[in-house]
């Protein structure tokens, strides 16, 4: 892999800001389509357990396609790969109103979580590549600003124009394509032969990193259970659309702004510290949320919480950056990735068949009992390695 001291600073800023576009397609794919669609399934008085079920299939398709990404960017060009995934993605997004029906949007989810994974692992590999490592923490933060803003712009734009329709589906594809342009300015997009990792790479690194991979693991079971969640949260409460919609914008924007301190803190601080403070305050967070919802409280809230919760991602990429290069960079991203679509498949299941045992609450409670397994995952690992 290129040694980023060799490259120069107006590629790696060109190659940084076509990771962010990336994401931000990414994101806003995402963050448009768990909302979007999970609103209008309610809307037809699907379940919450169905809901989440369908929500699933995005994220089992980043799981199963990941794999394959590294080998299609060293064929064909990372930028070129990208640009055909964006394209594709704005295409399946308009497919989800042609063709309405349960089952094929179960179908639709599934090949439109294989064509956003390729947006998911390819930028990442792009931002640990390209920052530079001694402010790395801020280009993550920023990095992952783009995310969250991204994944907002979703829930906002319903809460704008409501979910019936043509209208927020056409809206999103054409923000899909003209995403494409700062992409199509990247240089050195080919992957290096090194790049490539199978199956065997990402099962060789899971003991290398457990509890980094189970940071990310935490952070999507955390990212697909509000966003495919949180309005219908809302609804049961008894919000209307708009204000469904802006529950989950709020979380968001709690993480877009808090981004770039946490970013310092990962810097500054030791990120396996502030990994775990995040994690607490998310688990207290989540805690706290049945308790003040339906109250103005419950709005800082959780402006707090979506900082916190995805904060975690934060933590975790910039641990990767910092530890790993070349093909065990590689190979750490594609884990990511597959963790991602690992952690939001459970999520989007676990929370949803919750909500359905447990009623609106069981959202919040049943993510508090994940971030405290992962808390403890944390103090036996560092037990372990103190003993």
């Amino acid at each position: 892999m290129t040694v980023i001291a060799d490259i120069h600073p107006s590629v790696r800023r060109r190659n940084l800001l076509a990771a962010c576009a990336a994401i931000i397609v990414f994101g806003f794919a995402m963050g448009l389509t768990y909302p979007l669609l999970s609103l209008l399934l309610e809307r037809r008085g699907v379940s919450e357990t169905v809901i989440g079920m369908n929500a699933a299939m995005s994220p089992l398709g980043i799981l199963v396609f990941s794999v394959f990404i590294p080998v299609l960017a060293r064929r064909y060009g990372a930028r070129t790969v990208t640009i055909a995934a964006a394209f594709s993605a704005a295409f399946i997004l308009l497919g989800y109103k042609v063709f309405p029906s349960l089952e094929a949007w179960f179908v639709l989810r599934l090949v439109h979580g294989m064509i956003v994974s390729t947006l998911f692992v390819l930028s990442e590999s792009w931002v640990v590549k390209y920052a530079d490592p001694g402010s790395r923490g801020k280009v993550v933060a920023i990095y992952g600003a783009a995310l969250a803003a991204s994944f907002g712009a979703g829930p906002l734009l319903i809460s704008l124009i409501g979910i019936d329709g043509w209208l927020p589906f056409a809206i999103g594809a054409a923000v899909l394509v003209v995403a494409t342009l700062p992409i199509a300015m990247i240089r050195e997009e080919r992957l290096e032969a090194e790049a490539h990792a199978g199956w065997g790479d990402i099962l060789a690194f899971i003991p290398k990193a457990p509890i980094l991979l189970a940071a990310v693991f935490i952070f999507a079971v955390f990212d697909a259970a509000t966003l495919s969640l949180i309005p219908v949260y809302g609804v049961r409460l008894g919000y209307d659309l708009a204000a469904s919609s802006n529950m989950l914008t709020v979380l968001i924007v709690g993480n877009v702004i808090l981004l770039l301190p946490i970013g310092w803190l990962i810097d500054h601080k030791d990120r396996r510290t502030v990994m775990a403070a995040l994690g607490a305050m998310t688990l207290a967070l989540l805690l706290v949320l049945p308790l003040v919802a339906g109250s103005w409280v419950q709005w800082p809230v959780l402006f707090a919480v979506g900082a916190t919760g995805y904060g975690i991602y934060t933590c975790a990429l910039a641990i990767l950056g910092d530890r790993y290069t070349g093909h065990q960079l590689i190979a750490g991203s594609s884990s990511f990735a597959t963790m991602w679509g690992s952690g939001a498949l459970a999520g989007s299941l676990i929370a949803g068949g919750a909500m359905q045992a447990m009623g609106p609450h069981g959202l919040p409670l049943s993510l508090a009992v994940c971030f405290a397994v992962f808390l403890l995952g944390m103090w036996l690992r560092r037990a372990q390695q103190q003993a």
